[in-house]
């Protein structure tokens, strides 16, 4: 069983402002190759971390082989290309990979959208932004290995999903936290040479930012008076309800008032008088 993780070289802020701050790979590419080690842990499978970008990307991939991947190559690519471009460049070296774990987005760009080509390219299944992957413990050998995953759906809803192989998945940051790479493997593979292979060059993929503003809620003219405008904001007196207008003295008006309180249900309806001691009615 073989496993790829893909990663993507970051550096650039959200603004798309070179920083180096920013640069690197995200948390949810991180949380893609402790999923993947994880998974070849339990199954005895070689885990391969493929990362396109330029040079100063071979820091990070020296640290993959640190904290416990197989072998590391980085497509020698700008990382701001088209994701179409970028999935079809990754593809071309993750031939015969039976599971390929990815970030679930970026944080320069963020569409989240290269696994889906890449499973495209790939010609696998793919199953994309969870928030969880487990190995299903009731599979059979003979059955190959199925892995049990939780896609997030809108409104707080979860998917649970069995995925065979060959997949692409794609993980959020949350789903795993990178283990810490021991010192003497820190140190083993800090001056690794980092094999290189020739990637895609085109033009950047052109991208507008604007800030989120939420669709607008079509809303009927108002009708009527100020009187209905106010009910129909509170949504009360609606439906076949009319107003009545009467004439009262005091004691009068606070009964009628009470009546319609009881009759629209805000109170109870009185309880019945107790009845009289049998012994009290004799005497009388």
């Amino acid at each position: 069983m073989k496993i790829a993780v893909c990663w993507k070289w970051v550096s650039l802020d959200a603004e798309r402002v070179a920083d180096p701050r920013w640069s690197g790979v995200s948390s949810a590419d991180e949380a893609a190759l402790e999923t993947a080690l994880s998974i070849g842990q339990a199954h005895g499978a070689t885990v391969e971390v493929v990362c396109l970008g330029p040079v100063e990307a071979d820091a990070a991939l020296r640290d993959a082989l640190a904290v416990g991947a197989d072998s590391v190559r980085r497509v020698d690519a700008a990382p701001d290309l088209d994701s179409a471009v970028v999935a079809t460049a990754l593809a071309q070296h993750l031939a015969g990979t039976d599971l390929v774990v990815c970030g679930d987005a970026s944080v320069d760009r963020g569409t989240g959208s290269v696994p889906a080509y890449l499973a495209g390219e790939l010609g696998c299944s793919q199953a994309l932004g969870l928030v969880r992957v487990a190995v299903d413990a009731n599979a059979a050998p003979a059955d190959g290995v199925t892995l049990r995953v939780t896609r997030r759906l809108d409104g707080g809803r979860r998917e649970v999903l069995d995925v065979g192989l060959p997949a692409v998945l794609s993980v959020e940051g949350s789903v795993a936290r990178l283990r810490r790479a021991p010192l003497a493997a820190s140190l083993a593979t800090r001056r690794l040479a980092v094999p290189t292979l020739p990637g895609p060059h085109g033009h950047p993929a052109e991208a507008e930012i604007h800030p989120y503003r939420p669709r607008t809620r079509a809303l009927r003219a108002p009708v009527g008076g100020s009187l209905d405008r106010v009910r129909q904001i509170l949504d009360v007196g609606g439906g076949d309800a009319h107003a009545e207008l009467v004439t009262l003295d005091p004691p009068a008006a606070a009964a009628r008032i009470i009546d319609q309180l009881r009759e629209w249900g805000y109170l109870d309806a009185p309880a019945d008088p107790p009845d009289a001691p049998a012994d009290a009615a004799e005497n009388s």
